[in-house]
């Protein structure tokens, strides 16, 4: 999904990779993978047909991915670029019988793009291999071939930090979606259970002494947000009644594990889902439904298929030093469906920016334990998971173009510059409408964080450039400078971002000010009682000076 408004910028990134209307030539695998290259700009997905055949014995897989795709320029590139990583490889690629002519660069497949007379055009992609296996899933991606507790096969995949094309050939890059969805159809033994994929359940049929399933979405679908789960699921179906009206809830868990989906992950879904509709908007997949699919690693953020494996248990089983206000919610469950808004929904164009979809989800947490318990204990909820949390040694935008993000400091700091702006906007109300408009702003989108950034200025009628950019493009913390000297407050702001201005809580004395990065002084009506300090919601670093 290309947006055309964001056209200008897409071709400054294009300017690493050189064509020529009669050659290609080839520059690092970082930019291949990472920038929007002429050879992706002026094609658009509409649609993925992916269909797999899996040898189950040798791990070994023959797949084919039929794309449908729009033409968005007159003038391009002669060639295309399609991405598949060793050590799968493709085959042959094809447009209804004529065999299309390729090279092969690494992960990229510069490929002779057919002559069409008209918008509209398809690639069927036959390729096959042995795909790359995940050792610890989801954080290195690729298959997961694991074991239940009775020993049965328990298949998957997950593939965010490395992208779809580690199994299967696509358009690599986060700024591409495909507009009508994609399908996926695999043919499995019944010995080895069921297969559960993203979206519906379109038709399920034995073929050759197999069962051959297909699952479908209809809305655009992030490339790494494409999986499938194999294993001795049960299923237990509800329908909740939602803002847009009945929503189907499907729960796919180990037959083992059903009385525990029912004692937990379905009321616990259930409450996260009515938070997060009254804060975020409407669930953004109606079409497609809920599920959530239990899994043998941690979780993952599957557009309408989220695997689910904390355990049925509340706080996050593999993390250490828990407080009280950990334990009230099962916080997996809270955080990847988080992301069906903010990740899915609203996907980010390069993952430079995944400071985005890794904040908001973090911040919904708290949302989450705010509407259980109250907006106070939101905040404590916030305060007690900050500590040596945020490492400050690189912008929260990491470079664009070379797909990189900018590590762990995405998911705290980032969360605390969205807790931070609540605190500023001092408006929960308007706050509430801040996010949910978000959403329907860019509903089914991808875009930068300089178009949240400045929706966020437009909302608010309050121009927050200089602190995005202070918090977001400068490693270090602004720091607060200030004296005090009997009954009068000096202060100022040390930041990167010339003439930064910040309105701050003070809790002793308690105020606000609005701290720039020139000098100001106030009379305080009294002397403080206690030392100076900043309100805790504030990040901040304080120092005081002579």
């Amino acid at each position: 999904m290309i947006n055309k408004s964001l056209l200008l910028l897409l071709l400054t990134f294009t300017t690493i990779i050189a064509t020529a209307q009669d050659s290609f030539k080839p520059v690092s695998q970082d930019s291949l993978k990472g920038t929007i290259t002429k050879e992706r700009l002026w094609w658009d997905v509409q649609h993925y047909g992916i269909s797999l055949e899996i040898d189950f014995d040798k791990r070994r897989i023959v797949g084919k991915n039929t794309i449908d795709f729009k033409i968005v320029q007159n003038l391009h590139s002669q060639f295309m670029q399609i991405d598949l990583q060793e050590p799968l490889l493709i085959d042959s690629i094809k447009t209804g019988t004529t065999k299309l002519k390729f090279k092969r660069y690494g992960a990229a497949y510069i490929i002779d793009a057919p002559k069409l007379n008209k918008k509209n055009g398809k690639l069927d992609i036959f390729y096959s291999g042995t795909p790359k296996e995940s050792k610890n899933p989801p954080y290195d991606g690729g298959f997961v071939w694991a074991k239940d507790s009775l020993n049965r096969e328990w298949i998957s995949v997950a593939c965010q930090m490395v992208g779809g094309s580690i199994w299967y050939p696509c358009k690599d890059h986060y700024s591409e979606e495909p507009d009508r969805g994609a399908s996926l159809t695999i043919s499995i033994n019944d010995s080895l259970g069921v297969l559960i994929g993203n979206g519906r359940l379109k038709s399920r049929r034995s073929v050759n002494g197999k069962t051959e399933y297909t699952w479908a979405v209809t809305n655009p679908i992030n490339n790494y947000g494409i999986s499938f789960y194999i294993g001795k699921y049960v299923n237990i179906n509800e329908v909740y009644k939602g803002e847009k009206g009945n929503l189907d809830l499907d729960f796919w868990v180990l037959d083992y594990n059903r009385n525990k989906a029912i004692g937990h992950l379905i009321p616990e879904t259930k409450k996260t889902i009515k938070a997060f509709e009254k804060w975020f908007g409407p669930y953004p997949f109606y079409e497609d439904g809920v599920k959530m699919v239990e899994s043998s690693y941690i979780g993952m953020e599957h557009q309408s298929a989220i695997a689910y494996g904390n355990k049925f248990r509340k706080g996050r089983f593999s993390f250490k030093n828990l407080t009280d206000l950990d334990l009230q919610t099962d916080r997996l469950i809270v955080h990847e469906l988080a992301h069906e808004w903010f990740g899915n929904n609203i996907t980010m164009s390069d993952i430079a920016d995944r400071w985005v979809q890794e904040g908001f989800a973090a911040y919904g947490e708290e949302l989450f334990i705010e509407e259980l318990l109250g907006r106070s204990a939101g905040r404590d909820f916030f305060l007690t998971r900050l500590p040596n949390k945020i490492k400050n040694r690189t912008p929260l935008i990491s470079d664009y173009g070379i797909f990189k993000d900018a590590g762990d400091d995405m998911y705290f700091k980032g969360w605390a510059i969205i807790h931070m702006l609540r605190e500023i906007i001092n408006d929960d109300k308007k706050f509430q409408g801040f996010l949910r408009a978000l959403n329907k702003k860019f509903y089914h989108k991808t875009i930068y964080s300089y178009q949240l950034e400045e929706f966020c200025s437009s909302f608010f009628k309050r121009d927050f450039t200089k602190i995005f950019n202070q918090y977001l493009r400068f490693p270090s913390l602004p720091i607060l400078e200030y004296s005090i000297t009997d009954n009068e407050l000096k202060y100022r702001l040390v930041a990167g971002v010339p003439d930064l201005e910040i309105p701050i809580k003070l809790n002793s004395p308690d105020m606000w000010i609005t701290a720039t990065t020139n000098w100001t002084e106030i009379k305080l009506k009294n002397k403080p009682l206690k030392p100076f300090s900043v309100d805790p919601n504030f990040l901040l670093d304080i120092k005081q000076t002579n």
